[in-house]
């Protein structure tokens, strides 16, 4: 489950804008969500090779160059998707949680 709301995660932080994956990381982390460089790496690759994302290589002023991920129009349409199930699995949680609690 952890790793579908990761994946989940990581293209909605991309929605809009290319990131590379220190980018990403970092607003993962600023989210309080515990990921580790070893963990994200093979995530992007298998989101790459499942078509929702691709690269393009940009030259750094401060190193190497980076490579910069965006979503692609397959990305974005499961992206949409995975709103809708989102919001329906917070919506049954909310239910049964609250239902318990009365």
């Amino acid at each position: 489950m952890r790793k579908g709301v990761l994946e989940y995660c990581i293209l909605s932080v991309l929605e809009g804008e290319d990131k590379y994956a220190s980018e990403i990381l970092e607003t993962l982390k600023d989210a309080k969500m515990l990921v580790v460089e070893g963990t994200i790496y093979p995530l992007l690759t298998r989101l790459k090779n499942a078509g929702l994302l691709n690269y393009r290589w940009e030259e750094s002023t401060s190193g190497p160059p980076r490579k910069y991920y965006a979503l692609t129009e397959t990305g974005k349409v499961f992206l949409t998707e995975l709103n809708t199930t989102w919001d329906e699995l917070r919506t049954a949680v909310n239910l049964v949680t609250n239902a318990k609690n009365k």
